[in-house]
């Protein structure tokens, strides 16, 4: 994947570079005609604050990184699999992954 630099008005926080592992890239070349959508609303919601699937102790907890410029790390579902995004505390990498591969 590509750089993204971009922050729009609900972002709470860069991105950074946003790399996908090569599990994750598997599952989506299985759907290559609309993964890149997936993935993009999948980060949109990463960086506004939606966490997705996590706990409330972790959700308080992401709340706080973003104010302490700590990691970030949201849980989605992705054509029925459990992924994580992870952004790094000095936010130059996002990372899509799949929870066995952490």
């Amino acid at each position: 994947m590509s750089k993204t630099e971009t922050q729009n008005k609900a972002s709470l926080f860069e991105l950074g570079r946003v790399v996908v592992t090569a599990g994750v890239q598997g599952l989506l070349d299985k759907h290559e005609l609309v993964n890149a959508l997936h993935v993009n609303t999948l980060l949109a919601r990463h960086q506004s604050g939606d966490w997705g699937d996590v706990c409330s102790e972790d959700a308080h907890w992401n709340d706080k990184a973003v104010e302490d410029g700590d990691r970030v790390l949201s849980s989605y579902k992705l054509y029925g699999e459990k992924v994580w995004v992870i952004t790094e505390a000095d936010r130059s990498v996002t990372t899509i992954l799949f929870p066995s591969e952490y």
